[in-house]
């Protein structure tokens, strides 16, 4: 029989068990920060697998010589793209803050003015629309430059951080094996054997899968920069390479990419002739970029990343898909890691299911 006291009693367990998981929330959005450091050095730590196994096994280093060395080799390239990327910012900046508004307008009116010639074309007056909407009058440049101070400014708040993920990395390189017995004492016995496989897997696919972003992303960076040395592009290494960086997001970071790739390569001429010169090298290089795009969209991609986690090059682009409509950038970048993860674990513990032996048939 149901009584009022069974009632309270469940009403008190519910109110509790909400408390309990909004308290534990909570306490992760507090520490959400963290999470990411941890994050962070996991994906770093997977990175490193084979230079750590190359070091430990042919060099015949030890556990804290191998991380440290593994570490400092993290620095030495974070400080490459540092005095990489300075450089283009402190030049862009310039190149912006001089630059003459009127002089532009004037450029657009030459420009407009070719354009109706050639076509006879006389019933749009671009000067009167420019006058009309005032928007030469709203160009200002100068906040660049304050917005670069104020990225400068976060970098340097940054330091903390990189100081904590190359803390937590050294930990996790050097002490991985000891982690491992560890989880083994703490995991159920029933069930230690399918996780600890889960675990090893997902550890193995995810850094062939990360080193084969890294391939993926270096081949691509070789193709754009060959784009911009082509065409006498000023920066080509650092545009390259930025640009190359964004392919980390599925299809939307290549546009990113290419926009960012004409608009720079636009303020990097900037007191050019603007029919002549910066136009016809902005739609050049833009058009060499969507090559470099079709290249890697079509070959590249699918094929290394399909080979690093065992899966069809379909079921990769339908998976980034549906990730990227339900999640958003975010979902699209991490969809490959989480699904491979997924995969694991359900071949792991559901082997006998149809699907799932379909789904990880190639794992």
């Amino acid at each position: 029989m149901i009584t009022s006291k069974i009632i309270s009693n469940g009403i008190l367990r519910a109110l509790a068990t909400i408390l309990i998981v909004a308290a534990v929330l909570y306490f992760l959005y507090q520490i959400q920060t963290v999470i990411v450091y941890l994050c962070i050095s996991l994906i770093l730590c997977l990175i490193a697998n084979p230079l750590v196994l190359f070091l430990k096994n042919k060099l015949k280093f030890g556990n804290s010589l191998a991380a440290a060395t593994t570490i400092f080799f993290f620095i030495l390239i974070i400080t490459g793209f540092i005095f990489l990327f300075v450089p283009l910012i402190i030049s862009q900046a310039n190149n912006l803050s001089l630059l003459d508004t009127h002089k532009l307008q004037e450029q657009f009116i030459a420009t407009e003015q070719s354009i109706e010639s050639y076509f006879n074309v006389q019933h749009v007056d671009l000067n009167k629309m420019l006058k009309d909407s005032k928007i030469t009058s709203m160009l200002d440049f100068s906040y660049f430059t304050r917005f670069i101070n104020s990225i400068l400014g976060f970098v340097a708040d940054m330091g903390m951080g990189l100081v904590s993920v190359f803390f937590i990395t050294f930990f996790f390189i050097k002490d991985q094996d000891l982690f491992k017995s560890q989880a083994k004492e703490i995991l159920p016995d029933s069930n230690e054997d399918k996780i600890i496989n889960s675990i090893t897997k997902i550890n193995h696919l995810l850094t062939r899968y990360f080193i084969g972003l890294l391939l993926q992303l270096t081949v691509v960076f070789i193709l754009y920069l060959i784009v911009l040395v082509i065409f006498g592009n000023k920066n080509a290494l650092v545009i390259a390479f930025l640009c190359a960086i964004l392919n980390v997001i599925p299809y939307i970071g290549p546009i990113i990419g290419t926009v960012l790739a004409g608009i720079l390569t636009m303020i990097s001429m900037i007191g050019s002739d603007f029919q002549t010169e910066i136009l016809p090298k902005t739609i050049y290089v833009i058009i060499g970029f969507l090559i470099v795009q079709a290249i890697d969209n079509n070959i590249s991609q699918p094929i290394i990343s399909s080979k690093s986690v065992n899966s069809h090059p379909l079921e990769i682009f339908l998976i980034i898909l549906i990730s990227g409509i339900t999640f958003g950038i975010v979902g699209m970048v991490i969809a490959v890691p989480v699904f491979t993860m997924l995969k694991v674990i359900l071949k792991e513990f559901f082997p006998q299911n149809k699907i799932v032996s379909v789904l990880t048939e190639r794992i």
